[in-house]
């Protein structure tokens, strides 16, 4: 059998007793698939993180090696936490964590256990969206917590997002490299609630920008926008797009990051959110360092700049490019839903409200 059709690291007797672990599936599913309503305009703060809490470690995308979830003990450990493996972290099927039943029951394991205080995505990579029709969205609303990742991440966002209205958390995950800058502004987030907390731009990043002018900061138009934050990783946001787990950017600070793409790649996203949406409609448009997203060498291609001046030059709204988000590892966390403003004149996001109780 070819590779990606079988499961590694156990016997296909595991993936039998994951079923049996979660009996009645599909009718459950199909019982608590959410109804294609509006996005929920109520948000469910969870409860903030403190020094000693556990920390729920889980892979609901691409698989990973005990190296990198030796390395994501370590990172949480060295933060003051501590932190409980999901029982199927270490599964593979495929370029997966795992089947989808098996990524499925360690998000919800971890939502469940009253222990558990926060959920780290150890990775993004691909897989995420094949969860969404069966994530059990009430039991995230009656036992909210941190959910904190991004990249493919992104489709747990928003789905969440739209059918629980719990804000979670478009940060690191857990297998990156620590950062200063990352850990300041992710922990001022999740561990200390304030009424407003401004988040100024990277200056390692803006170093950068001095040998990859990518990490740059460009205003395309100039301005004050104030709205919820919405977004994620472009490709994901676009893929869902018309679906019941879309993000509604109307009127909100719409945020998208993408890496390893070429410029015709995100032209194709950006107009398919401007047709399905219409980027005119949010309060103002904030795209991160998108790494390695140029023309290949020798090509005829667009610039990467030139590719986003095609649908940002003609908005009336607050638009810039090169934030310090992204597959970076000077990053700041965005809380999925709260209010917020961008400055593009001070290069400055503040969240105008806390983001955990």
């Amino acid at each position: 059998m070819p590779g990606n059709s079988k499961i590694s690291r156990r016997s296909f007797g595991a993936m039998i007793a994951t079923c049996a672990l979660l009996p009645g599936l599909p009718a459950i599913a199909a019982r608590r698939h959410p109804s294609p309503s509006r996005t929920m305009k109520h948000l469910i703060k969870p409860p903030r993180l403190r020094q000693g809490d556990l920390i729920g470690l889980i892979a609901p995308a691409g698989h990973v090696s005990d190296a990198a979830i030796e390395k994501s003990v370590r990172h949480i450990e060295s933060l003051g936490f501590r932190a409980k493996e999901g029982r199927y972290l270490r599964e593979v099927y495929g370029n997966y964590a795992g089947s989808a039943e098996m990524r499925l029951a360690d998000l919800h394991a971890m939502f469940l256990d009253p222990e558990v205080k926060a959920i780290w995505c150890i990775r993004g990579g691909s897989g995420a969206i094949s969860l969404l029709k069966r994530v059990d969205y009430a039991l995230i609303r009656n036992h909210p917590k941190i959910l904190l990742g991004y990249s493919d991440i992104t489709a747990l966002h928003l789905a969440i997002r739209r059918h629980c209205g719990l804000v979670t958390f478009h940060g690191p995950v857990a297998m990156s490299t620590p950062s200063d800058y990352s850990h300041e502004h992710m922990l001022a987030v999740l561990t200390d609630p304030q009424p407003a907390y401004t988040i100024p731009m990277s200056q390692e990043n803006s170093l950068r920008a001095q040998e990859e002018p990518h990490y740059a900061i460009r205003t395309v138009h100039g301005g004050v926008a104030t709205g919820p934050l919405i977004g994620g990783n472009l490709s994901l946001v676009s893929a869902l797009a018309g679906t019941d787990y879309a993000a509604d950017f109307r009127g909100g600070i719409l945020f998208l990051e993408e890496v390893n793409e070429e410029p015709y790649r995100i032209d194709r996203w950006m107009t398919q959110l401007d047709l399905a949406v219409g980027l005119d409609k949010a309060a103002a448009v904030m795209i991160g360092i998108c790494d390695k997203c140029g023309p290949e060498p020798d090509s005829v291609s667009l610039t990467l700049d030139q590719t986003f001046d095609i649908h940002l030059q003609p908005l009336k709204i607050p638009a810039v490019t090169g934030y310090s988000f992204g597959h970076i590892r000077n990053q700041f966390t965005l809380p999925v839903g709260v209010m917020a403003r961008l400055d593009t004149e001070r290069q400055t996001v503040t969240l105008l409200e806390p983001a955990v109780s």
